[in-house]
Parts: structure tokens; C-alpha cells; sequence
């Protein structure tokens, strides 16, 4: 049975969609069967993985709201298999509210093609809503990227807050798979200072790989690929090989 991996954080800009594509493409590499599933209404996973989000169909918005079978929306790429979005996604946390349980929709999607799948990595929308409730319910575990900068620190402890109360009502069994520190630059002291309280809070959740701010991680996605096709002897690629391996051993 595989496992199913939440990428969150509530605030934007911090590598989620990046370390989503990177991060599956490195798996699929190395041999796993990886699932991509795409709860950003922006659709930017299902664009960096060469999908164009505008005129694939049907997409997630179909197996959360009309209950199209799961299998039927999945998209497979060279770099692994995608479960696209774009911008339908974005009524959908209002059309849930009435609907009946709304924070299980796609726990229950997932089922039934868990087992074909090694790892299923959810990228979350950068809030708190009803689309990252769902994808926090359905996961087995949290992987957080953490940019390093000083107003990342305060997002974690709003994160942490929901986590307490997602294990406690809705997913018991949620647990942090690590926490990734993106955007390091060991040139200043505050990257350095931020890793350090990180680490200090986290211990030994925190994974050993460190995501340098790099260009090429920036460039990939105009080009519909993910970095480490693009170009996989940039810093920035390797850190995701990197990563996916210190994943497969965890």
C-alpha cells in the first residue's frame, strides 16, 4: 500500500508546487510508481509537469464535485502520473461547504488507487481551506517546506495549530514526514539563523537536504518540465534527488 504525502504550508511562496514536481519526478527515476495530485486551483504542478491545465479534462474539480472515478482524471507524463487541476478548482472550496463529508471527498478518491501507487504526493493551495483539509485528511503524512526567511517561522506555529486539531477530529493517524528548508542561502545569516531555530524546534524531523535558492528551479517550469529533466546537474536538482532518496529510506 502506498503513502500518501501532503506538501503544506498556508503561506505562499515558500517551494511547495517546486518541491511537488521536483520531488515526484526524482521518485519516478528511481524506479517508484509516484502519483501527482494537484489541489492548487492555479494548476502549476499540472503545468510543470508538461500538462497543458487548459485543456485537460476531466481534472480533480470532476472527482471532488461530480465523482468522476479517480483512475479516469489521471494524466501520465514521462515524469510520473498527474492528477491535473486549474482554474474550475476554484469554486470548489464554496461548493463543498453543503456537501456531505466535505473533508473526505478526496480520502475517498484516493482509496481505491492507493495500492497502484508507491507515493502519492498532494500539493496543497497555499491556505487553510476546504481543498487542504481535504488533502490533510486524506494524507498519511505532512511534508512542510519551510522558506528560510524570518516570517516563514511565524507560519509554522499557525501550521502546527491545525495539525493538532486535523489529528485530533478529522486524521488521527496524521503525522509530519519533515519539515524541508527551501531558498537557503549560506552567504547570509539569516538563512543560517532560520535553519538553526528549525532545527531546534524539529529535531530530528527535519530532513538532512537543504534546497538552495538556484535559477534553474525558477526556470523548469516555462518550460514544462520539471528541474531535474531541465537540468539535472543544477544545485537545485540534485538537492530533490537528494531528497526523494532520504525519502525511500524513511
Amino acid at each position: 500500500m502506498g503513502k500518501i504525502i501532503a506538501v503544506v504550508n498556508q503561506k505562499g511562496g515558500v517551494g511547495k508546487t517546486t518541491t511537488c514536481i521536483n520531488l515526484c519526478c526524482a521518485l519516478h527515476e528511481s524506479g517508484k510508481r509516484v502519483l501527482l495530485c494537484d489541489t492548487d486551483p492555479q494548476g502549476n504542478s499540472t503545468s510543470g509537469m508538461g500538462i497543458d491545465k487548459n485543456s485537460v479534462s476531466p481534472t480533480i474539480y470532476d472527482v471532488l464535485i461530480n465523482g468522476v472515478d479517480a483512475v479516469k482524471s489521471i494524466v501520465k507524463t514521462p515524469y510520473g502520473a498527474v492528477m491535473p487541476s486549474n482554474k474550475a478548482l476554484s469554486g470548489a472550496g464554496v461548493e463543498l461547504v453543503g456537501a456531505e463529508e466535505r473533508e473526505y471527498r478526496l480520502k475517498k478518491a484516493l482509496i481505491s488507487i492507493k495500492g497502484d501507487y508507491d507515493y502519492i504526493i498532494i500539493d496543497c493551495p497555499p491556505s487553510l481551506e476546504l481543498l487542504t483539509l481535504n488533502a490533510l485528511c486524506a494524507a498519511d503524512t505532512l511534508l512542510v517546506p519551510v522558506q528560510c526567511e524570518y516570517f516563514a517561522l511565524e507560519g509554522l506555529s499557525d501550521l502546527l495549530t491545525t495539525l493538532r486539531i486535523i489529528k485530533k477530529r478529522l486524521n488521527p493517524e496524521l503525522e509530519i514526514e519533515g519539515v524541508l528548508l527551501t531558498m537557503f542561502d549560506g552567504r547570509t545569516n539569516l538563512s543560517i539563523q532560520v535553519a538553526e531555530e528549525v532545527k531546534k524546534y524539529f529535531k530530528t524531523k527535519v530532513f538532512r537536504t537543504v534546497v538552495p535558492r538556484n535559477i534553474r528551479l525558477s526556470e523548469a517550469p516555462s518550460h514544462g518540465k520539471p528541474a531535474v529533466v531541465y537540468d539535472r546537474s543544477s544545485r537545485g536538482s540534485k538537492s530533490y534527488i537528494d531528497l526523494a532518496a532520504e525519502l525511500m529510506k524513511n
